[in-house]
């Protein structure tokens, strides 16, 4: 079975003192994670030493970078390498965040060399796909994100892509309230496991754990996270709540 995940996108939120009280408030209800079955905590990047010394030693709890830049090091001030980022022992980083594309302009080939510069240094992406309101309105969304797929993961090897974590964001269902039907969540999820298949075959696409970000709640994961092609979810607002994501975690198949 693919690995289950359940992401918290701290976003830009909570003092140190704050995400402190959270992160403990959190591992004081699930001090560990069961096999099959990971939590991850996508905090600020003035956080990461501190969170990375909260989880140490639990069981399937990890850390996870907001973002990273794509070269290994030099005159870029204010930006993030992989190589801190591995040598701070975090295994994760959240790759083409919807709000990064658009805020920040990241386009598809960015995000492509950000992707093989943090395989390089055995970070795990979790990338992130998805269309906005205009483009699912028009009905072309599976267009838009087959071309996200193409352009930022399609150079990689089939190994490659096996350390690769998708998350599939309905740009519409972020921080609005709306969620994504299960229905509609499934749909994508299957239709972009069918595009990895065309390319890498059904073994490959089998193994990728597809995630689903977008007003994911406690109220709506277990449904969510029971459609056959949904792995888990990426939570922003939720995971500020200990007992939301608490409930979320434990909603993962």
């Amino acid at each position: 079975m693919r690995k289950q995940i359940a992401a918290a996108n701290w976003k830009m939120n909570l003092t140190l003192q704050q995400g402190e009280e959270l992160l403990d408030n959190i591992l004081s209800k699930i001090s560990s994670v069961e096999e099959g079955r990971q939590a991850v905590f996508a905090v600020p990047a003035p956080y990461l030493v501190m969170a990375q010394q909260k989880v140490a030693g639990k069981q399937n709890i990890f850390v996870a970078a907001q973002n990273c830049y794509s070269k290994k090091s030099g005159a870029y001030t204010g930006e993030i390498s992989v190589e801190m980022l591995q040598s701070l022992g975090v295994t994760f980083v959240v790759l083409g965040h919807s709000e990064r594309r658009e805020y920040f302009n990241e386009s598809n080939q960015l995000l492509a060399d950000k992707i093989n510069i943090a395989l390089e240094y055995n970070i795990t992406p979790i990338f992130c796909c998805g269309e906005p309101l205009a483009i699912r309105e028009a009905g072309t969304q599976n267009d838009f994100v087959a071309q996200q797929l193409e352009e930022s993961l399609y150079h990689l090897s089939a190994e490659q892509l096996q350390k690769i974590v998708i998350a599939y964001e309905p740009i519409w269902a972020i921080g609005t309230g709306k969620t994504a039907s299960s229905a509609q969540a499934e749909e994508m999820h299957a239709f972009i496991r069918l595009q990895l298949q065309d390319k890498y075959g059904i073994d490959v696409a089998e193994s990728i754990t597809i995630l689903y970000g977008g007003s994911v709640k406690a109220a709506n994961a277990k449904e969510l996270f029971g459609q056959p092609d949904v792995d888990g979810g990426l939570v922003g607002g939720a995971s500020l709540i200990a007992d939301e994501f608490v409930a979320i975690i434990n909603a993962l198949k």
